[in-house]
């Protein structure tokens, strides 16, 4: 598994000098700002969803 994972580096990185600086930056960038996104964004979910009461289960007798 290892050595696949390697391989994969080594084709990201010819990938990345075929492309040239321009295009690998500007894809780093841009996977800088989504993870951002996914970051501040946690924050908002998880208050929003403690915010919500659970519903209590009712359970009657037969």
């Amino acid at each position: 598994m290892a050595l696949w994972m390697l391989v994969a580096l080594a084709d990201l990185a010819i990938l990345a000098a075929a492309a040239g600086a321009l295009v690998t930056i500007s894809v780093l960038v841009a996977l800088a700002v989504l993870a951002g996104g996914f970051v501040a964004a946690r924050p908002l979910l998880t208050k929003r969803a403690a915010a919500v009461p659970a519903e209590s289960v009712v359970r009657r007798r037969a």
